[in-house]
């Protein structure tokens, strides 16, 4: 197990606060992290365990009618590593447990609805953890930079996104929104591997170039939502993500200090434990009664 841990958490390290200018950062920086890339894959194995529990305790909550549950919102552009965060720092946990959620081009019905009625149909219930593939931060990134919406509908969108956020915070949820931002350099050295390869050309889209084309459009509206959405009740942390093993390190990190401040305990059962345990034991064929009560008595002392 690595030794290497953080010496500014992410929550503070990534935070995009008053001032935050997106244009000075270095996308191969790994913030807040002293360590190397063996320094990072051997300390995020080693944080699976505790992923693992802090979510299963979420989900057995959720099944006795806690009503808090967890929402990360991953935003980037193309081959920023969306699908990264989700294979590899959800894959740690019970799939169960877990729903991801996909926001691409609107579709015809959606387009006829108030823009976050897609989001809302998507939210997920009591216990779960929900990956949210793009988000309804579509509808203030990609609106703005194709001209979809005129700006006065776009400060009405930050408005609404704001208060939308703080009524499900009130409601149990914990937001989590994480940007991940990776160089223009990077961007087009992982699409010329996609079309090199062709078990990644599936993931490949003409309209990756299109959406590259307006690279500092888009970074002019990743500014925009950071300076009018970053808020104390749901703050955006941007994750530099030239690095992948940093980007998943650091949302591991984001993901367990979020969990970990639910302070959820274990659920009591409703039902007689000591009863169970006897009618259990009625059950057991002689010669495994021992047995059984030797893995009864070892479970009374956790």
């Amino acid at each position: 197990m690595t030794t290497t841990n953080w010496t500014t958490h992410p929550t503070v390290a990534l935070r995009a606060g008053a001032g935050f200018d997106l244009s000075t950062l270095d996308h191969r920086a790994t913030p807040g992290w002293p360590g190397d890339k063996a320094d990072g894959v051997a300390h995020m194995a080693a944080r699976e365990e505790q992923l693992d529990d802090l979510q299963e305790r979420l989900f057995a909550n959720g099944r006795v009618g806690d009503k808090r549950r967890v929402l990360l919102i991953l935003q980037g552009l193309d081959t920023s590593g969306k699908g990264g965060i989700v294979r590899h720092v959800l894959g740690m946990v019970d799939p169960q447990g877990v729903h991801v959620a996909n926001f691409g081009v609107p579709t015809k019905e959606e387009l006829s609805h108030h823009f976050l009625w897609r989001v809302i149909r998507k939210l997920p219930p009591p216990g779960k953890i929900c990956v949210f593939d793009r988000s309804h931060y579509e509808d203030v990134l990609v609106a703005r930079v194709d001209g979809l919406v005129s700006a006065a509908e776009l400060e009405t969108r930050y408005e609404e996104i704001n208060n939308f956020e703080e009524t499900l915070t009130r409601e149990g949820y914990a937001l989590i929104k994480v940007a991940l931002m990776h160089s223009h350099r990077e961007q087009g050295l992982r699409l010329a591997e996609r079309l090199a390869r062709g078990d990644k050309w599936w993931k490949y889209s003409p309209s990756d170039v299109d959406t590259r084309l307006k690279w500092d459009a888009y970074q002019e509206a990743y500014q925009a939502m950071f300076d009018r959405t970053s808020t104390d009740h749901a703050p955006w942390y941007v994750v530099l993500a030239d690095r992948k093993w940093y980007a998943r390190l650091a949302v591991t990190e984001l993901l367990i200090h979020t969990l970990a401040g639910l302070n959820q305990e274990w659920p009591t059962p409703t039902w007689n434990l000591d009863a169970e345990r006897e009618r259990l034991l009625a059950t057991m064929h002689p010669d495994d009664v021992a047995a059984a009560q030797e893995a009864l008595s070892a479970e009374r002392k956790l």
